[in-house]
């Protein structure tokens, strides 16, 4: 699959997934309807896998690669569900807007990073800023703070994902790495729904049930395939840099079709969040021009 093509469609997938959490979280306990998901997914996986001719390959570099994708799959999955209890959809795309911002500072841990210039710093602080006006929102009153630290939580796991693949470089295709890393999540999210003592309680709203199959379908094995391949052939902060536009989408999703209207706070922090990540983004353009410069290209 082309690169551009898998780009597109991460885009479509990670703007109306949000929304499709919200759904299936109102009809099934929230790591319910997450660990139906990924079960759903496997299931339709596996068969997908071998019409292709493929398979997922056990050695000591997969499964360490497998394993690296868990705070992204496991972690920032199952915290993601539970956020959506407590925040409105677009909220969730708004929180992973800040992903390219942490998974840049990540970056700077490394051995022999590329150092972040002026422009990336503008970027990243502000993104803070932009993460402020959000908590701003969310100390007014209720449980949305709740949703915002577990969102966070959630962001963050989904930085470390990216990268710790990308280091592992085991050279495994998209949807090998896709349904290796679910089968790996797998027992996590038993372990998780034995321990929340959720039941497998359905709700009244059917549109719930849809979009949990939405999210099997498209969320869990056409999105984190095309995510996969993305990041196999662009840095993890780049490839991050996806959630440039998905907030808006949601945001707008959730207005149109759930009938979400977020406080000013919060569509200010979305704003200022967008302009650290457009800040970011000129700052990994001005480096990449500088190293091909330096090298003649």
């Amino acid at each position: 699959m082309p690169v551009g093509l898998a780009y597109l469609i991460v885009v479509l997938v990670w703007a109306t997934t949000p929304l499709a959490i919200k759904w299936s979280a109102e009809t099934f306990m929230p790591v319910t309807a997450v660990m139906l998901r990924m079960m759903l997914a496997v299931a339709v996986g596996l068969p997908w896998l071998w019409l292709l001719g493929q398979r997922l390959r056990w050695d000591r570099l997969a499964i360490k690669s497998y394993a690296a994708a868990l705070p992204g799959v496991f972690g920032a999955m199952s915290l993601s569900y539970l956020a959506s209890v407590y925040v409105a959809s677009g909220l969730i795309s708004v929180m992973f807007g800040l992903a390219p911002l942490l998974s840049g500072f990540m970056l700077q841990l490394l051995p022999n990073p590329v150092r972040l210039n002026v422009w990336h710093w503008a970027g990243c602080v502000t993104g803070v800023g932009g993460l402020a006006l959000v908590f701003a929102d969310a100390l007014q009153g209720g449980n949305q703070l709740i949703g915002i630290l577990l969102l966070l939580g959630a962001v963050t796991g989904f930085s470390v994902s990216g990268i710790a693949v990308k280091q592992v470089a085991a050279g495994l295709g998209p949807l090998p790495q896709t349904l290796g890393s679910l089968i790996l999540s797998l027992p996590c999210f038993w372990g998780l729904w034995f321990v929340m003592g959720e039941s497998f309680t359905v709700g009244e709203a059917m549109h719930g049930v849809w979009a949990l199959l939405y999210l099997a379908l498209c969320g869990s094995l056409i999105g984190f395939v095309c995510y996969f391949r993305v990041l196999s052939s662009l840095s993890a902060a780049t490839v991050a840099l996806i959630t440039l536009i998905t907030p808006v989408l949601a945001l707008l999703l959730g207005a149109l079709f759930n009938g979400e209207q977020p406080g000013l706070n919060v569509v200010a922090g979305a704003v200022v969040i967008l302009l650290g990540l457009a800040l970011y983004f000129l700052g990994d353009r001005h480096t990449r021009a500088l190293l091909a410069g330096a090298t003649g290209h």
